[in-house]
C-alpha cells in the first residue's frame, strides 16, 4: 500500500510513520521543512517537501497513492488561523478528487460534529462534512479529546497566581483528555486495518473534572489545594493575549471553552464513549508538568 502522512515528524504522524514502514508499507510524508528530508528518508519513508497550501504539489504526491492521513497543521505565527484552516481543508479535497486515494485518515477532534461553534475544530467539523462527498471514498473520523498537552499552559498560572482554570469547568462535567502516544496508536491501527464506508473513532485517555485536574497538578509542584476557577469569557480573552497568543488563536479558544462549558463540545463523546481508554492518566502528565513548571 501507498500512504500519504501530513504533519510532518509532528507528535503523531512520526511514530504512524514507523509504524507503517515497519509493516512494509510505501509511506511518503509531506513537510513544508526542507530540514526535516533527510530525517524522513531516516525512518525509511519518502520525503515530499511542499506546502499544504499550494494545490499543485498536493495533486501531484496524492495521484498514486492510495491511503492518505490527513491532518491539518497549526502555526501560532499565522495571523488568521480559520481562513488557513479552511484553505487546507479545499486544497486537500481539491487533491483527493484527482487522485486514487480511496481511504482517508482525518485526524479530527470532539465537537466536529458541531461543525460550527467550536473554534478551531470547526474547520475538522468542514472536512468530515465535505469529505464523505467524494465518491467511493472511505473515510475514518478520529476525534480525540482535549489534549494533555493544552495543560503545560496552566504552568505559569498555578506558580504564580496559585489558581487554575479556563472560561469552563463550572458543571459537573468532567474533561476528557488524550494523549498524542494513543492518538498515534489509534491512528496506526485505522490505517494497517482499512475501512469501507464512514467511520468515527472517539480517542481519549482520562476523564476528569476540571477541579481535580487543579488538584492533582498543584499536588505535583508542592502546591496543594490548587482551586480551578472559571473565567468569564472577557478575562479568559484577555488572559490568552497577556500570555502571547495573537488575537485569531485567542478568539478560537476562546470559542472552544465556550463549547465545552455549554457541553456541546463532548457530547457525542458521552453518547459513544470508546470501550477501552488509553493508559496515561493524569497522574502520568503530573510528572511531565512538574518538569514543564519548574522552568516556569
Amino acid at each position: 500500500m501507498k500512504y500519504i502522512i501530513t504533519g510532518s515528524l509532528g507528535n503523531i504522524s512520526r511514530p504512524v510513520t514507523k509504524n507503517l514502514v515497519a509493516a512494509g508499507h510505501d509511506v511518503t510524508v509531506i513537510s513544508s521543512s526542507a530540514d526535516k528530508k533527510s530525517e524522513i528518508e531516516s525512518l525509511g519513508a519518502t520525503a515530499a517537501i511542499g506546502s499544504v497550501t499550494d494545490a499543485g504539489f498536493l495533486k501531484t504526491t496524492f495521484q498514486n497513492a492510495d491511503v492518505a492521513y490527513l491532518m491539518i497543521p497549526s502555526s501560532f505565527a499565522l495571523t488568521d488561523y480559520a481562513a488557513f484552516q479552511l484553505e487546507v481543508a479545499d486544497k486537500y479535497l481539491d487533491a483527493l478528487k484527482s487522485s486514487n486515494i480511496k481511504h482517508v485518515v482525518l485526524l479530527s477532534s470532539l465537537g466536529a460534529q458541531m461543525r460550527k461553534g467550536a473554534g478551531p475544530i470547526d474547520a475538522l467539523g468542514y472536512l468530515e462534512e465535505k469529505l464523505p462527498e467524494l465518491p467511493d471514498l472511505n473515510v475514518n473520523f478520529l476525534r480525540p479529546s482535549y489534549f494533555f498537552s493544552n495543560l503545560f499552559s496552566l504552568a505559569g498560572m498555578i506558580k504564580h497566581a496559585g489558581i487554575a482554570g479556563n472560561n469552563f469547568g463550572d458543571t459537573d462535567e468532567k474533561l476528557v483528555l488524550t494523549h498524542t502516544d494513543h492518538i498515534a496508536e489509534v491512528a496506526t491501527d485505522a490505517l494497517l486495518h482499512l475501512f469501507t464506508g464512514k467511520n468515527i473513532t472517539n480517542i481519549a485517555n482520562d476523564e476528569r473534572h476540571p477541579s481535580e485536574i487543579a488538584a492533582v497538578l498543584g499536588n505535583a509542584v508542592a502546591k496543594p489545594n490548587t482551586p480551578w476557577i472559571t473565567f468569564s469569557d472577557d478575562d479568559a480573552y484577555k488572559g490568552m493575549l497577556g500570555a502571547g497568543l495573537n488575537e485569531s488563536f485567542a478568539k478560537l479558544y476562546l470559542a472552544m471553552g465556550q463549547a465545552l462549558r455549554s457541553g456541546k463540545m463532548q457530547e457525542e463523546y458521552w453518547k459513544n464513549r470508546p470501550e477501552k481508554l488509553g493508559d496515561y492518566k493524569l497522574e502520568d502528565f503530573a510528572k511531565e508538568f512538574a518538569g514543564a513548571y519548574a522552568g516556569a
